[in-house]
């Protein structure tokens, strides 16, 4: 099935119609009070009845025919704009060569829209151009008026056709926004149901595997797979929709340090941060599992988890090691290792944020506060 074939653009086709079936009611109206105003200026009157029976019968049957979207054919189309040019070319059989006014007049507007309507701009086009040409093949005399009533029926039909098409497209990028909404809802509402149960229980088996060890450690080097490769096929599920221009998604940038012993986890839709502070979070984030790495070691697990405020983010990284005492931070700063007091705090403080750590015989943790400034206004 084609775009234009689509339920939204059939539906705006048949509006279309509609508006349309009460312009061909009035011209017809225009039409036969014009010709029974002048029935003194027809060389054949019974003729001019004829016609305006032919007006009236195809008027009603038209109206009848365009409401249902499966009777708008090609043959129904090209029967309105033949009986338009048929009445055109009987115009100086019943009026005289010399006429002014053709037997239809505006009535054959009904026949130009409809094309313009059905077949776009290329369709208002032509018939445009067919109407023209006939009109003005039959005058013997072509003054600026008739030539303007010729040339507003060619301007007229692309203009209408055109715009008949750009109402049709933006009723299908509507409904095309709209799934595409509804489906990202639905992908959000799911990946929250699996983020706050399967993947919490994932973790929460994990950890406890690796503290009872034996079996239980196995089960939980499994559940850490399962929970890993979960969490891919979330991000994997949202990947269609990025973040707006100047802005990333922290999210996405902090599951890129996800390794074997370092889990992440983060909000189920993205979560948008200017560039520069996202960086930063990013930096400090990585500098503290450096740490849990060189103080704790290779293999000690470690826990990242994001969350998002509207007005700011927490990120908090987490081990298992066996803590850091307070004496050997202030060691450090004092030996000028800089790894803590520089490339953690100084970074999340220089974005207007702050960053705490809690250090006990469980392990360590950062928690670091940002504001999501230029995010929200």
């Amino acid at each position: 099935m084609t775009a234009w074939m689509s339920s939204a653009a059939i539906e705006v086709e048949s509006r279309l119609f509609r508006a349309l079936a009460v312009l061909r009611v009035v011209v017809l109206v225009n039409a036969v009070g014009l010709t029974v105003y002048r029935f003194d200026n027809f060389v054949s009157p019974a003729a001019a009845l004829v016609c305006i029976l032919v007006m009236v019968g195809w008027t009603a049957f038209a109206v009848w025919a365009y409401a249902a979207p499966g009777r708008r054919t090609a043959v129904l189309v090209g029967a309105d704009l033949a009986i338009a040019l048929g009445l055109l070319l009987v115009t100086p059989l019943v009026k005289g060569p010399g006429f002014q006014a053709s037997v239809p007049g505006f009535w054959v507007s009904g026949a130009l829209l409809a094309c313009a309507i059905h077949y776009r701009w290329i369709g208002g086009l032509l018939a445009g151009l067919a109407l023209a040409a006939v009109d003005l093949g039959l005058r013997q005399e072509i003054d600026q008026s008739i030539y303007g009533n010729a040339f507003l029926l060619v301007i007229g039909g692309g203009v209408v056709g055109y715009m008949c098409e750009s109402v049709q497209r933006m009723a299908l990028e509507r409904d095309e926004a709209e799934r595409a909404a509804a489906r990202a809802e639905e992908r959000a509402r799911l990946a929250r149901a699996v983020h706050d149960g399967v993947l919490q229980v994932l973790a929460l088996v994990q950890r406890r595997g690796g503290e009872l060890g034996g079996d239980a450690a196995e089960l939980g080097r499994l559940a850490g797979e399962q929970e890993r490769g979960l969490r891919a096929l979330i991000r994997g599920e949202q990947s269609g929709r990025g973040p707006a221009a100047g802005l990333v998604d922290l999210a996405a940038a902090l599951a890129e340090l996800e390794t074997g012993t370092v889990t992440v986890s983060g909000p189920a839709t993205a979560v948008e941060m200017p560039a520069r502070p996202a960086e930063e979070i990013v930096a400090a984030t990585r500098a503290a599992l450096d740490n849990v790495r060189r103080h704790v070691g290779e293999d000690a697990r470690a826990w990242v988890l994001l969350q998002a405020f509207p007005d700011h983010v927490e990120v908090s990284v987490r081990d298992d090691g066996p803590g850091i005492s307070e004496g050997r931070i202030i060691e450090a700063g004092a030996q000028g290792r800089l790894g803590i007091s520089e490339s953690i705090r100084g970074r999340i403080e220089d974005l207007g944020g702050k960053a705490e750590l809690i250090t006990g015989a469980t392990g360590t943790e950062w928690e670091l506060t940002v504001p999501r400034t230029g995010v929200n206004g």
